[in-house]
């Protein structure tokens, strides 16, 4: 039988295996567990916006791909619909940046997740993401 951490583990190495956009973005998949994941990015040159910050959309980027991983680790395909990001914090040139999804409610084929992105250097908080997900009920293929 397998157990809940397996199941989160084979989970995301099924959709890493085919998730192209957080790898362009150099994310790394630090952890998964049950309702739970954590990835974890270095802002690049290319993410630089003209006030030499790093993107906004980026960092929200970062956050879905935790949540994407924290809400499919149950084995059924799972997808986002919506979330709201709060930036509190700049993020620059060669800031590592770590995104902590924790799932809050799993009703249904609903949930709800929140994530919290900071800089590793000093735990500054750069944004709060709270998801809500809905799960098509189709097992994740393996």
């Amino acid at each position: 039988m397998t157990t809940p951490d397996e199941l989160a583990r084979a989970s995301a190495e099924a959709m890493w295996s085919g998730d192209a956009a957080s790898k362009a973005l150099g994310m790394r998949l630090v952890s998964v567990g049950p309702g739970t994941a954590s990835l974890s990015m270095t802002v690049r040159e290319d993410m630089i916006n003209g006030w030499d910050l790093c993107h906004g959309g980026l960092i929200a980027s970062l956050a879905d791909s935790a949540f994407a991983f924290a809400c499919n680790s149950h084995g059924t395909v799972t997808v986002a619909s919506g979330f709201d990001v709060t930036l509190l914090e700049s993020a620059r040139l060669g800031d590592e940046l770590l995104a902590v999804a924790v799932e809050r409610a799993r009703r249904g084929r609903s949930g709800l997740y929140d994530v919290t992105v900071t800089r590793s250097s000093d735990d500054t908080v750069i944004a709060e993401f709270r998801g809500r997900s809905r799960s098509t009920g189709d097992p994740i293929p393996g």
